[in-house]
């Protein structure tokens, strides 16, 4: 009696609780201090190349990249079916900058993932709860449609994003282009200058320069890489910076004086646009304005007031 007494729920509970706390203290130590020191981890990493990283990485990607390539082989009836879709497709994807061989197969087959988990997992539940009418069939439906063409959404996001840093950054890599040029350097070496220069502002557009001076390298003529560029990042300015060099080229014209003019045009044109969003700014703030300011404000300025009427009403009917 006296040892069930002793050997209680209440006795041994906080016994329990510390010894469950100590466990999982010492589990956290030994884990944290089995790590390297984080200097130790970069050093390694600037030995090596960040090549052990890089191969994790690359690893983690591919796995994730067949699984969407075995899935896409059942979207087979999501794919397009002639040439001409096909290659809007991969241009699409190209823009967003999705280059691999594989994108398309990936993109499909992320369709395909977002239809099925709509239809099944999402709908399935809301028809078990609810039964089978026509709100909830309305509402499977939506949510299909929803995850299917979320993946196309998440390609749009990409695509503006990559437009917007080219835009951003072209005058300022024009400029660059017309000292290079002016200094004796050739258009290809201009573009490879440009590209280096232009790594760490603006990434997106000095990958695409580094790309169109590869393939330079490799033998193909001014006039397609141009257009490629052009075609491949779906930029109104490149596509007009790309037809001013091809007519400089062609007539023999200074290309440096269209760099030049192109660069002041396009600097006029993201003035004119920055001087846009700034004139649609007090339209856009009316609606936050009247939905959340003006509320607070009227019930600061007018309700002692309205609490002082109904006071005074109310003495007078009593």
């Amino acid at each position: 009696m006296i040892l069930a007494d002793l050997i209680s729920f209440k006795t041994i509970f906080p016994f329990a609780i510390f010894g469950l706390f100590a466990a999982a203290a010492w589990w956290l130590m030994e884990t944290f201090a089995g790590q390297k020191p984080r200097a130790q981890q970069r050093l390694e990493d600037l030995k090596h190349g960040g090549r052990r990283r890089q191969t994790e990485t690359a690893k983690e990607a591919s796995k994730v990249s067949k699984v969407l390539e075995k899935t896409s082989s059942m979207a087979k009836p999501l794919a397009p079916t002639n040439e001409a879709e096909v290659s809007k497709q991969k241009q699409f994807l190209v823009q967003a900058g999705f280059r691999s061989e594989t994108a398309p197969a990936i993109y499909n087959g992320c369709r395909f993932i977002g239809l099925i988990v709509g239809l099944f997992l999402c709908g399935g539940p809301v028809i078990l709860m609810s039964g089978a009418s026509q709100t909830t069939l309305l509402i499977t439906g939506g949510v299909a449609c929803a995850l299917f063409y979320l993946p196309t959404l998440v390609v749009l996001l990409f695509t503006k994003h990559r437009q917007d840093g080219i835009f951003y950054g072209l005058p300022d890599a024009l400029d660059l282009m017309v000292v290079c040029v002016e200094a004796g350097l050739g258009l290809d070496q201009a573009m490879r200058k440009v590209a280096e220069e232009m790594e760490n502002n603006f990434p997106i557009l000095a990958q695409e320069f580094s790309l169109a001076n590869f393939q330079l390298q490799m033998g193909r003529s001014r006039n397609e890489v141009l257009q490629e560029l052009a075609s491949r990042t779906g930029v109104d300015d490149l596509r007009s910076l790309a037809a001013i060099l091809i007519q400089a080229d062609k007539f023999g014209s200074s290309i440096a004086q269209a760099l030049r003019v192109q660069s002041d045009s396009m600097r006029t044109r993201r003035r004119q646009l920055a001087e846009e969003k700034a004139a649609k700014t007090a339209v856009k703030l009316i609606f936050p304005l009247v939905m959340f300011i003006f509320p607070g404000i009227f019930v600061v300025l007018v309700g002692p007031a309205a609490i002082q009427m109904v006071r005074e009403l109310f003495t007078k009917m009593n």
